[in-house]
Protein backbone atom coordinates (compact mmCIF):
# COMPACT_ATOMS: atom_id res chain seq x y z
CA UNK A 1 0.00 0.00 0.00
CA UNK A 2 1.18 3.29 -0.80
CA UNK A 3 -0.13 6.53 0.41
CA UNK A 4 0.17 10.10 -1.46
CA UNK A 5 -0.54 13.18 1.12
CA UNK A 6 0.74 16.60 0.13
CA UNK A 7 1.79 17.76 4.05
CA UNK A 8 2.94 16.23 6.78
CA UNK A 9 -0.75 15.83 8.92
CA UNK A 10 -2.63 15.59 6.03
CA UNK A 11 -1.90 11.47 6.30
CA UNK A 12 -2.94 10.91 9.58
CA UNK A 13 -6.24 13.45 9.47
CA UNK A 14 -7.35 11.09 6.40
CA UNK A 15 -6.27 7.93 6.54
CA UNK A 16 -4.33 7.27 9.91
CA UNK A 17 -6.71 4.76 10.83
CA UNK A 18 -6.14 3.03 7.40
CA UNK A 19 -2.55 3.06 7.99
CA UNK A 20 -2.51 1.61 11.55
CA UNK A 21 -4.92 -1.31 10.65
CA UNK A 22 -3.27 -2.07 7.45
CA UNK A 23 0.60 -2.19 9.57
CA UNK A 24 -1.39 -4.36 11.95
CA UNK A 25 -2.71 -6.99 9.03
CA UNK A 26 0.94 -7.27 7.88
CA UNK A 27 0.58 -4.84 4.71
CA UNK A 28 3.59 -3.35 3.72
CA UNK A 29 2.48 0.53 4.19
CA UNK A 30 5.25 3.19 2.21
CA UNK A 31 3.78 6.95 2.85
CA UNK A 32 4.88 9.43 0.27
CA UNK A 33 5.03 12.93 1.93
CA UNK A 34 4.89 15.65 -1.52
CA UNK A 35 6.49 18.86 0.63
CA UNK A 36 7.32 20.03 4.23
CA UNK A 37 4.41 21.86 4.78
CA UNK A 38 6.55 25.03 5.20
CA UNK A 39 3.56 27.78 4.86
CA UNK A 40 1.46 26.28 7.40
CA UNK A 41 -0.20 27.93 9.86
CA UNK A 42 1.37 27.35 13.98
CA UNK A 43 -0.93 27.12 16.39
CA UNK A 44 0.56 26.92 20.16
CA UNK A 45 2.22 30.07 21.29
CA UNK A 46 5.39 28.66 22.55
CA UNK A 47 6.01 27.79 18.86
CA UNK A 48 4.54 30.56 16.90
CA UNK A 49 8.56 31.72 16.34
CA UNK A 50 8.23 29.19 13.61
CA UNK A 51 5.64 30.87 11.59
CA UNK A 52 7.51 31.50 8.54
CA UNK A 53 10.74 30.70 8.89
CA UNK A 54 12.98 27.65 7.37
CA UNK A 55 13.14 26.28 11.37
CA UNK A 56 9.61 25.34 10.81
CA UNK A 57 10.11 22.56 7.78
CA UNK A 58 12.49 20.60 9.51
CA UNK A 59 9.99 20.95 12.98
CA UNK A 60 7.21 19.75 10.38
CA UNK A 61 9.47 17.09 9.86
CA UNK A 62 9.77 15.59 13.20
CA UNK A 63 6.14 15.59 13.61
CA UNK A 64 6.20 13.39 10.91
CA UNK A 65 8.39 11.49 12.06
CA UNK A 66 6.50 11.02 15.38
CA UNK A 67 3.51 10.53 13.91
CA UNK A 68 4.55 7.85 11.43
CA UNK A 69 5.90 6.00 14.65
CA UNK A 70 2.52 6.15 16.00
CA UNK A 71 1.06 4.80 13.67
CA UNK A 72 3.42 2.04 13.00
CA UNK A 73 4.23 2.99 9.64
CA UNK A 74 8.22 2.73 8.90
CA UNK A 75 8.32 3.33 4.77
CA UNK A 76 8.52 6.89 4.75
CA UNK A 77 9.74 9.11 1.89
CA UNK A 78 9.34 12.82 0.72
CA UNK A 79 8.72 13.45 -2.97
CA UNK A 80 11.91 13.51 -4.77
CA UNK A 81 13.49 13.71 -2.17
CA UNK A 82 13.53 15.87 1.34
CA UNK A 83 13.18 19.56 0.50
CA UNK A 84 12.62 19.06 -3.41
CA UNK A 85 8.79 20.50 -3.61
CA UNK A 86 7.75 23.08 -1.16
CA UNK A 87 4.42 23.80 -0.01
CA UNK A 88 2.48 25.70 -2.45
CA UNK A 89 -0.18 27.87 -0.14
CA UNK A 90 -3.69 28.43 -0.51
CA UNK A 91 -5.90 31.35 -0.30
CA UNK A 92 -9.34 31.04 0.93
CA UNK A 93 -11.98 30.30 -1.75
CA UNK A 94 -15.98 30.83 0.03
CA UNK A 95 -17.52 29.06 2.78
CA UNK A 96 -15.68 27.03 5.78
CA UNK A 97 -12.51 25.38 4.92
CA UNK A 98 -12.13 25.95 1.42
CA UNK A 99 -9.29 26.73 -0.54
CA UNK A 100 -7.80 27.63 -4.39
CA UNK A 101 -4.53 28.32 -5.28
CA UNK A 102 -2.41 31.52 -4.33
CA UNK A 103 -1.77 33.99 -7.62
CA UNK A 104 1.78 33.22 -7.41
CA UNK A 105 3.71 30.40 -6.50
CA UNK A 106 7.15 30.31 -5.04
CA UNK A 107 10.19 28.65 -6.75
CA UNK A 108 9.90 24.89 -6.34
CA UNK A 109 6.13 25.23 -5.11
CA UNK A 110 4.90 21.37 -5.41
CA UNK A 111 1.61 23.12 -7.52
CA UNK A 112 3.60 24.05 -10.35
CA UNK A 113 1.86 22.92 -13.27
CA UNK A 114 5.22 22.95 -15.36
CA UNK A 115 6.61 20.18 -13.43
CA UNK A 116 3.87 17.87 -13.31
CA UNK A 117 5.27 15.45 -15.34
CA UNK A 118 8.80 15.10 -13.50
CA UNK A 119 6.41 14.88 -10.59
CA UNK A 120 4.46 11.74 -11.67
CA UNK A 121 8.05 10.30 -12.83
CA UNK A 122 9.29 10.34 -9.35
CA UNK A 123 6.26 8.73 -7.86
CA UNK A 124 6.37 6.08 -10.76
CA UNK A 125 9.39 5.14 -9.53
CA UNK A 126 8.93 4.82 -5.92
CA UNK A 127 5.54 2.86 -6.63
CA UNK A 128 7.81 0.54 -9.30
CA UNK A 129 9.80 -0.35 -5.98
CA UNK A 130 7.29 -0.89 -4.15
CA UNK A 131 4.55 -2.58 -6.42
CA UNK A 132 1.74 -1.74 -4.26
CA UNK A 133 -1.91 -3.50 -4.39
CA UNK A 134 -3.21 0.39 -3.11
CA UNK A 135 -2.63 3.22 -3.91
CA UNK A 136 -4.50 5.98 -1.45
CA UNK A 137 -4.41 9.88 -2.34
CA UNK A 138 -7.18 12.19 -2.96
CA UNK A 139 -10.22 13.24 -5.06
CA UNK A 140 -9.72 15.35 -8.00
CA UNK A 141 -11.04 18.40 -6.12
CA UNK A 142 -8.09 17.49 -3.27
CA UNK A 143 -10.66 17.15 -0.94
CA UNK A 144 -10.87 20.65 -0.23
CA UNK A 145 -9.40 22.55 -2.89
CA UNK A 146 -5.74 23.13 -1.85
CA UNK A 147 -3.31 22.98 -4.30
CA UNK A 148 -1.13 20.54 -3.22
CA UNK A 149 -3.92 18.30 -2.52
CA UNK A 150 -5.16 18.68 -6.19
CA UNK A 151 -1.48 18.01 -7.40
CA UNK A 152 -1.12 15.07 -5.27
CA UNK A 153 -4.29 13.69 -7.17
CA UNK A 154 -3.30 14.45 -9.88
CA UNK A 155 0.30 12.58 -9.84
CA UNK A 156 -1.00 9.57 -7.90
CA UNK A 157 -3.66 9.02 -10.87
CA UNK A 158 -0.85 10.04 -13.58
CA UNK A 159 1.32 7.27 -12.06
CA UNK A 160 -0.90 4.65 -11.30
CA UNK A 161 -1.88 5.52 -15.13
CA UNK A 162 1.88 4.71 -16.39
CA UNK A 163 2.09 1.22 -14.54
CA UNK A 164 -1.21 0.10 -14.82
CA UNK A 165 -2.77 1.79 -18.04
CA UNK A 166 -5.56 -0.91 -17.71
CA UNK A 167 -5.92 -0.82 -14.07
CA UNK A 168 -5.91 -5.05 -13.21
CA UNK A 169 -3.31 -4.23 -10.80
CA UNK A 170 -3.68 -1.40 -8.57
CA UNK A 171 -6.42 0.11 -7.18
CA UNK A 172 -6.77 4.14 -6.71
CA UNK A 173 -8.54 4.93 -4.09
CA UNK A 174 -9.11 8.87 -2.83
CA UNK A 175 -9.91 10.00 1.11
CA UNK A 176 -13.54 11.25 1.65
CA UNK A 177 -15.74 12.03 4.30
CA UNK A 178 -18.98 10.65 4.42
CA UNK A 179 -21.51 14.08 4.96
CA UNK A 180 -23.87 12.05 7.17
CA UNK A 181 -21.22 10.72 9.48
CA UNK A 182 -19.62 14.14 10.27
CA UNK A 183 -22.79 15.95 10.46
CA UNK A 184 -24.02 13.27 13.34
CA UNK A 185 -19.94 14.08 15.06
CA UNK A 186 -20.66 17.51 14.81
CA UNK A 187 -23.80 17.06 16.40
CA UNK A 188 -22.32 15.85 19.35
CA UNK A 189 -20.00 18.50 19.25
CA UNK A 190 -22.02 20.95 19.86
CA UNK A 191 -23.72 19.46 23.08
CA UNK A 192 -20.11 19.45 24.59
CA UNK A 193 -20.18 22.96 26.50
CA UNK A 194 -16.80 22.53 27.45
CA UNK A 195 -14.99 22.78 24.25
CA UNK A 196 -13.03 25.96 23.53
CA UNK A 197 -13.88 26.34 19.91
CA UNK A 198 -17.11 26.78 17.62
CA UNK A 199 -18.53 23.81 15.89
CA UNK A 200 -19.33 24.17 12.56
CA UNK A 201 -21.81 23.64 10.13
CA UNK A 202 -21.40 20.25 7.34
CA UNK A 203 -21.52 22.58 4.99
CA UNK A 204 -18.43 24.02 6.00
CA UNK A 205 -16.26 21.11 5.80
CA UNK A 206 -15.65 19.41 2.53
CA UNK A 207 -18.10 16.02 2.80
CA UNK A 208 -19.30 13.98 -0.29
CA UNK A 209 -22.80 11.87 -0.27
CA UNK A 210 -22.97 9.02 1.83
CA UNK A 211 -23.64 6.40 -0.76
CA UNK A 212 -20.87 7.65 -2.88
CA UNK A 213 -18.38 6.33 -0.64
CA UNK A 214 -17.06 2.93 -1.65
CA UNK A 215 -15.66 1.42 1.99
CA UNK A 216 -16.16 3.13 4.92
CA UNK A 217 -12.94 1.45 7.36
CA UNK A 218 -14.15 1.12 10.95
CA UNK A 219 -11.30 1.93 13.14
CA UNK A 220 -11.74 0.11 16.25
CA UNK A 221 -8.53 0.08 18.33
CA UNK A 222 -6.67 2.02 16.24
CA UNK A 223 -8.18 5.41 16.72
CA UNK A 224 -6.33 5.58 19.77
CA UNK A 225 -2.67 5.51 17.85
CA UNK A 226 -4.77 7.84 15.21
CA UNK A 227 -5.56 10.40 18.00
CA UNK A 228 -1.48 9.90 19.36
CA UNK A 229 -0.56 10.60 16.13
CA UNK A 230 -2.71 13.89 15.96
CA UNK A 231 -1.47 15.16 19.01
CA UNK A 232 2.32 14.52 17.38
CA UNK A 233 1.75 17.48 14.69
CA UNK A 234 1.26 19.70 18.06
CA UNK A 235 2.07 22.53 15.29
CA UNK A 236 -1.17 22.47 13.15
CA UNK A 237 -3.37 20.48 15.47
CA UNK A 238 -5.53 20.39 18.74
CA UNK A 239 -6.87 17.33 20.27
CA UNK A 240 -9.77 17.49 22.40
CA UNK A 241 -10.51 14.03 24.16
CA UNK A 242 -12.35 14.04 27.40
CA UNK A 243 -13.78 9.89 26.79
CA UNK A 244 -16.81 11.67 25.00
CA UNK A 245 -17.82 10.17 21.58
CA UNK A 246 -16.41 11.14 19.18
CA UNK A 247 -13.18 12.47 20.68
CA UNK A 248 -12.42 16.12 18.42
CA UNK A 249 -9.07 18.17 17.04
CA UNK A 250 -9.25 21.63 15.66
CA UNK A 251 -6.46 22.65 12.68
CA UNK A 252 -5.80 26.50 12.78
CA UNK A 253 -9.03 27.25 11.73
CA UNK A 254 -9.75 26.81 15.21
CA UNK A 255 -12.79 25.01 14.12
CA UNK A 256 -13.76 21.39 16.04
CA UNK A 257 -14.23 18.34 13.90
CA UNK A 258 -15.13 14.65 15.20
CA UNK A 259 -12.42 12.15 14.96
CA UNK A 260 -14.95 9.89 14.07
CA UNK A 261 -15.11 6.10 14.07
CA UNK A 262 -14.54 5.42 10.47
CA UNK A 263 -12.66 6.76 7.60
CA UNK A 264 -14.02 6.83 4.15
CA UNK A 265 -12.28 5.77 0.58
CA UNK A 266 -13.71 6.48 -3.05
CA UNK A 267 -12.25 3.86 -5.29
CA UNK A 268 -11.40 5.91 -8.68
CA UNK A 269 -9.98 3.30 -11.00
CA UNK A 270 -9.14 -0.74 -10.53
CA UNK A 271 -9.16 -4.77 -10.62
CA UNK A 272 -12.45 -6.07 -9.33
CA UNK A 273 -12.43 -7.08 -5.85
CA UNK A 274 -10.21 -3.90 -4.58
CA UNK A 275 -13.16 -2.53 -2.25
CA UNK A 276 -13.22 -6.53 -0.43
CA UNK A 277 -9.62 -5.94 0.04
CA UNK A 278 -9.45 -2.61 1.51
CA UNK A 279 -12.97 -3.79 3.81
CA UNK A 280 -10.86 -7.30 4.93
CA UNK A 281 -8.58 -4.08 6.80
CA UNK A 282 -11.70 -3.96 9.69
CA UNK A 283 -11.79 -7.93 10.25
Amino acid sequence: MVLVHAHPDDETITSGGLMARAVDAGVGVTLVTCSLGELGEVIPPDLKHLEGRPELAEHRAGELAAACAALGVTDHRFLGGRGRWVDSGMVSAGRGILAAAPAHLSSGAFADRAEVDLQVAQLADVLTEVDPDVVVSYDAAGGYGHPDHVRAHEIAGGAVEKLDPLGERIALWATAAARGEVAAGLESLRRRPWLPLPVPTVEDLPTVPDETITVRLALGPARVRKLAALRAHATQIQVFDDGSEPPAYALSNELAQPVLASEGFVLLRGPSGADEALEALSA
